[in-house]
């Protein structure tokens, strides 16, 4: 498999502390990976770091190669990546119409503006991908009186429409109900099957498809596990990198975890 991110020794400091400290980390295409561990633990800014919205200290050890290239121009990267994160979900949150947020994702901005030439082509994508993920009847609600749920898959319309070859996904069901959440794990198999790599940051096991194999967990800004899924959801491990006696279930792929 070809590997396409690959981040060597990556180091970001927030006011003399290190939110993500000397981490290596590498994906190949058609992997799927799901980074976990506690709030604080770096999730975010790994994330962060991949998508070029975070740039780590400088260091002749570091090295950050996205699809094969270290240098991006922003605009071309975004290409590559489809991206939903709850910060994103904030700024979407406006008086945009459904559509033009998805539509938006051409452009990487957020709704549209008078600059924006948009195609036919491009309209008559938004409309296949809405319809995809099953929206196309609130394409012209605005954003900010969709349900939680329903704004999140506008989002994903808007991180899919370039077809895009990694799939970046930061705390995306956070805030969802149970029947939210079952429409986003029918939209995880989905982006699967469509031979997308998925990189899913989350705190929620219940997010972690079949599909998803390996998880990577996080403690400190530092990696602490990496590996097989079965070999790292493990009682003993959640409970110590939490700090709390941490159960664990599996039902049909799927686990949940509690305390």
């Amino acid at each position: 498999m070809e590997e396409i991110i690959c981040l060597e020794h990556a180091t970001v400091r927030r006011q003399d502390t290190a939110i993500l400290d000397d981490v290596s980390f590498s994906v190949f295409s058609n992997e799927h990976v799901a980074i976990i561990g506690p709030n604080g633990a770096g999730k975010s800014t790994l994330v962060q770091v991949i998508s070029e919205e975070i740039h780590p200290l400088y260091s002749e050890h570091t090295k950050r190669i996205l699809f094969g290239r270290e240098r991006w121009q922003v605009l071309q990267l975004r290409q590559h990546l489809g991206i939903v994160s709850q910060s994103i979900q904030y700024l979407c949150n406006s008086t945009y119409q459904a559509w033009e947020i998805a539509i938006s994702g051409f452009f990487s901005s957020i709704g549209l503006d008078f600059h924006h030439q948009i195609t036919q082509e491009q309209i008559n994508t938004v409309e296949v991908v809405m319809r995809r993920y099953g929206v196309w009847h609130l394409k012209n609600k605005q954003m900010n009186r969709l349900s939680s749920g329903e704004a999140r898959r506008i989002l994903l319309c808007r991180a899919s429409v370039h077809d895009p070859q990694v799939m970046l996904l930061d705390e995306a069901v956070s805030n969802l109900d149970f029947p939210s959440r079952h429409q986003y794990r029918e939209t995880l198999d989905t982006l699967d099957r469509a031979g997308k790599t998925i990189i899913l940051a989350t705190h929620e096991l219940s997010e972690i498809i079949p599909a998803i194999k390996r998880i990577v967990v996080m403690k400190e800004g530092k990696i602490v596990a990496d590996g097989e899924k079965k070999d790292i959801l493990r009682e003993d491990l959640l409970s110590e990198v939490y700090g709390a006696n941490v159960f664990v279930d599996e039902r049909e792929g799927l686990y949940t975890a509690w305390c």
